[in-house]
């Protein structure tokens, strides 16, 4: 019984000597200390030519990413990242604020005044829509479908956001 043993711990230890032999020395990286190239050295930061980059947006928009089309409150953008638009708003200057975009996911807050709305949804084909109007503001979100551009609405100025499945989503402003 005890040579029986012995053989087969002989055997475990052969198998496991031929497995750490495989795994250093077969090709899985190079003997110099140095990273791999592009890598960044332990400590310091990627430059921003090897950072990863946000997704640009796939989808198209009547304004593409261009912000200041929206200063007149009418609009179509598509956007990747969180960013501030300045609008008219019904009674004066308003804020669009995105603080999240991923995929299928948008957050935004809106300010005008001495009022605030936040809109946030996920899920393919989801969305928000606040109408901003002088005496205040309402949202919704949810299933957007094929809702397409929203309609304006007097007096009020109409925010549409959907998600985007690449991580881009559409911002709509419409105003009469």
């Amino acid at each position: 019984m005890a040579v029986t043993k012995a053989r087969g711990l002989r055997r475990t230890g052969v198998a496991l000597a031929a497995l750490i032999a495989l795994t250093t020395g077969a090709g899985c990286g190079s003997d110099s200390d140095e990273p791999a190239k592009g890598s960044p050295r332990p400590g310091e930061r990627p430059s921003k030519a090897e950072s990863p980059q946000r997704p640009k947006p796939s989808v198209s928009a009547a304004d593409g990413r261009d912000i200041t089309a929206c200063a007149d409150g009418n609009c179509e953008i598509a956007v990747s990242e969180p960013v501030k638009i300045s609008f008219k708003g019904p009674r004066g200057p308003a804020t669009l604020s995105v603080t999240e975009v991923g995929p299928n996911t948008v957050a935004y807050t809106v300010k005008s005044g001495n009022g605030r709305s936040k809109g946030s949804v996920s899920g393919p084909g989801q969305g928000c829509i606040t109408v901003l109007r002088s005496n205040g503001s309402g949202n919704s979100c949810g299933g957007l479908g094929d809702a397409g551009r929203p309609s304006p609405q007097p007096d009020a100025v109409v925010i549409q956001a959907a998600t985007g499945e690449d991580g881009t989503a559409v911002l709509q402003l419409v105003s009469d």
